[in-house]
């Protein structure tokens, strides 16, 4: 029996030796130090310049109006997020949603829809360069990526000219 108890004090110190028990109080915490505020830049500093592509407000690109021509119904009004804006038909129906994508998001969506090998056909006279999916539109226009996607039950084939038009209309706006 005393071998035990031996044993399991032994085994007790290991524990709490393995675990950093320490019979020394923790230090104090070094006192806050003041963090100095930058300089503002002298007038003799030039700006560089930018060499992103301007903001854009995917709402005013696409106004409601535009959004409601295209998804053939009256539709509630835009939601923006960040470099989007969505629109979405009404709860009683029919069911319609237009989005609006501007910036590095647009380009996403058409690589990802590129990578899961979704027919694509070329547009001319629209930006920089514009294709047409069912569906969607996706084109750049003076250093700006835009998609409009439009969900609808109908056949995708008849939005075709519209979003075409769509984004004809839009690329004039950037």
């Amino acid at each position: 029996m005393r071998y035990l108890k031996l044993a399991a004090a032994a085994a007790a110190v290991a524990v709490l030796t393995a675990c950093g028990g320490s019979a020394e109080p923790a230090a104090a915490p070094p006192p806050p130090t003041e963090v100095a505020e930058p300089a503002p830049p002298s007038e003799a500093t030039e700006a560089e310049p930018s060499t992103e592509a301007p903001q854009v407000d995917a709402c005013a690109l696409v106004p409601k109006e535009d959004a409601e021509k295209l998804a053939g119904t009256r539709l509630e009004d835009a939601v923006p997020v960040r470099e989007t804006c969505t629109y979405t038909g009404p709860t009683s129906g029919p069911l319609a949603q237009v989005e609006v994508y501007v910036g590095d998001g647009a380009k996403k969506i058409l690589d990802v829809d590129r990578d899961l090998d979704h027919e694509f056909e070329t547009l001319s006279g629209i930006g920089d360069e514009a294709y047409l999916e069912d569906g969607a539109v996706f084109f750049q226009s003076a250093g700006v990526w835009v998609a409009i996607r439009l969900v609808r039950l109908d056949d995708p084939a008849k939005y075709d000219k519209p979003l075409t038009e769509l984004a004809r209309t839009v690329a004039g706006r950037l």
